[in-house]
């Protein structure tokens, strides 16, 4: 039988902790009441609870010195930071020193037990996510940076996949990293020592693919002045990648297709067979399925280089890999560029964490460079952000639908239209109550930022205490 989640709720209020006690006394947990910090860095000691519910005024010392003190012992605890006086300043403070989230008093049963909750729910998600990368523990690997779950799972694909000769087929949205991803299979695996060879299906006119894979020989069309080889010969021994191959031209696919079931091929011009020993990998930002679908890429080719198949997640989707990478960058581009920028600022970092990222890693790394070059600091603040991202509301866009529950999400962010106000309008559509529009404003930033408030409470620049107490009036008004 597995055992309740034991949770220590700090609270030096005799009456208070009675009334918290009534609140949770039907939940599916072990409960332990403190009322001082020392009596809670203890209690900790004696028996690791899942959750702490801290109280920030204690008779001996703060509850932020209690956060502090579980954060640096690295006691794996989710604290929820009960205070009465909340800002956005004890919002970032005490997020950063590691609190899940914070109430602010008085609160009801219902907020409470709804934050628990989540927070214990959380905590089991992430023993889960942790127990699985103590067995594959990798903040980089092979160009990659980030340990988030979506590339552990890349990463073990990549670790199963590489030793074998079998063709990977690499599907992503642009700037994920399919050529990254490309280079650490052969890395990865026994072909490291031989060449691997890259070749951009987009990049090169129809009439030469031919020449660029196989080779030609001298004479074999105008311009051909001398023999040269192809990347099939060049990749002899190691990895030949096809990036965008969904953009090679069907009469060459059946002649790649050919010289992947035989490993044999004849340069332009020749009719000479030459045999060679290649592993094949391939990517695409299309969707495979649709392009066979509609003829544009042969059935027959398709099954036989998706023998393998991965999928980079798109940026949005890596979590806290966002900031790993753009440190990374910013700690790069600043060495390059002889700036003294060290770090971003907490209100950038919600900005970075927020922002959809359409054009992934390879926009990121524009931003980053972007604001090492045109600026000179040790941080970086929100007023060094370039667009989109220099308005943390207006540029970050909250989006009106939530995001699809599966690897294939699709965060939309949708520009907030003002209409012209005008009388034909109020005659027929009429003016809105500033209540409605405003708690709509609200409940949007809470819904992107998912569920979390003092990080829509940063985006929508008002204090986390504000939005409580919105959210408390409308309960009370039946919004």
């Amino acid at each position: 039988m597995q055992k309740r989640p034991f949770v220590l709720l700090v609270e030096d209020t005799t009456t208070l902790a009675a009334i918290y006690k009534e609140y949770l006394k039907k939940e599916p947990i072990e409960l332990k009441h403190v009322a001082t910090g020392q009596a809670a860095i203890d209690a900790i000691k004696a028996h690791t609870p899942q959750v702490v519910l801290l109280d920030l005024k204690l008779p001996d010392m703060t509850g932020q010195a209690v956060l502090n003190w579980i954060k640096t012992e690295g006691y794996p605890c989710s604290v929820i930071v009960i205070t009465a006086h909340s800002t956005l300043d004890i919002a970032i403070n005490v997020m950063r020193d590691g609190a899940i989230d914070f109430i602010e008093k008085p609160f009801d049963a219902s907020r409470l037990i709804t934050t628990l909750r989540n927070t214990i729910e959380r905590y089991r998600l992430e023993n889960i996510v942790e127990e699985f990368k103590s067995n594959f523990s990798r903040d980089k690997y092979h160009g990659f940076i980030g340990s988030s779950l979506p590339m552990i799972a890349v990463y073990r694909i990549i670790d199963a996949a590489a030793p074998s000769k079998a063709s990977i087929f690499i599907t992503g949205e642009s700037g994920t990293g399919k050529e990254v991803c490309a280079e650490a299979i052969h890395k990865q695996g026994p072909r490291k020592a031989a060449a691997f060879i890259p070749l951009n299906c987009a990049a090169i006119p129809k009439d030469l693919m031919e020449s660029e894979i196989f080779g030609h020989v001298k004479g074999a069309f105008t311009g051909a002045a001398a023999e040269r080889k192809g990347a099939a010969e060049l990749a002899d021994g190691g990895t030949l990648f096809l990036d965008e191959i969904g953009e090679m031209d069907l009469d060459l696919q059946s002649k790649l297709l050919r010289f992947i079931q035989t490993g044999t091929f004849q340069k332009v011009g020749s009719s000479k067979l030459q045999k060679v020993d290649v592993r094949f990998v391939s990517a695409t930002n299309r969707d495979p399925l649709i392009e066979v679908t509609e003829g544009r890429f042969r059935e027959d080719l398709y099954y036989r280089l998706h023998v393998v198949p991965i999928h980079l997640p798109p940026l949005r989707e890596r979590d806290k890999d966002i900031i790993k990478i753009a440190s990374q960058f910013l700690k790069l581009y600043s060495k390059e560029e002889n700036k003294p920028f060290k770090q971003f600022s907490p209100e950038v970092e919600v900005i970075l964490n927020s922002f959809d990222w359409p054009g992934n890693i390879r926009q990121l790394q524009n931003v980053i460079r972007n604001i090492v070059v045109l600026h000179n600091d040790t941080k970086v603040q929100t007023q060094h952000l370039p667009p989109p991202l220099d308005n943390n509301l207006a540029k970050i866009q909250v989006k009106q639908n939530p995001p699809t529950p599966s690897n294939e999400i699709v965060a939309e962010h949708l520009n907030p239209v003002i209409p012209e106000i005008t009388s034909q309008t109020v005659q027929h559509e009429g003016i809105r109550p500033l209540a409605i529009v405003e708690k709509e404003i609200i409940e949007n930033a809470i819904e992107y930022c998912s569920g979390n408030i003092p990080k829509a409470a940063a985006l929508l620049e008002v204090s986390p205490s504000t939005i409580y107490r919105k959210k408390q009036s409308w309960e009370d008004a039946g919004l």
